[in-house]
């Protein structure tokens, strides 16, 4: 089910997949990414473009689907973490408001309709 949703999310424009530690930040867009997985890892982006990411699968062992209320807008997420609740890989949907800071109703259905097919918590 993991692939299956990372796959969905990269279907999506304008997500942006963050991974990060204490030392480094990765971003990349979800613009255009190809995904697929050889054994436990899956690989978000062309493994010989400028940007790609490697996850290895049997770490995530739950993700969730976060809505955080920020001091001008609400911010759209998928969190996944490992299996002491350390967040590994995040999927933030962007481009969420127009130039007014109007909530862009599409994109909000976007963000909702993956929530219902896999629910706001899952276990992997």
């Amino acid at each position: 089910m993991l692939f299956e949703l990372l796959s969905d999310i990269v279907k999506v424009d304008d997500v942006l997949l963050i991974t990060k530690n204490i030392g480094a930040t990765c971003e990349i867009r979800s613009n255009s990414l190809t995904i697929r997985q050889k054994e436990k890892w899956i690989t978000i982006g062309d493994n010989d473009g400028p940007a790609h990411m490697h996850i290895n699968s049997e770490m995530i062992k739950s993700a969730e689907f976060v809505k955080e209320q920020r001091p001008d807008r609400i911010s759209f997420s998928i969190r996944f973490f490992d299996i002491n609740n350390e967040r590994l890989v995040t999927a933030f949907f962007t481009k969420m408001y127009d130039e007014s800071k109007n909530l862009v109703i599409e994109r909000e259905k976007l963000y909702n309709s993956l929530n219902q097919k896999y629910s706001s918590k899952i276990k992997f």
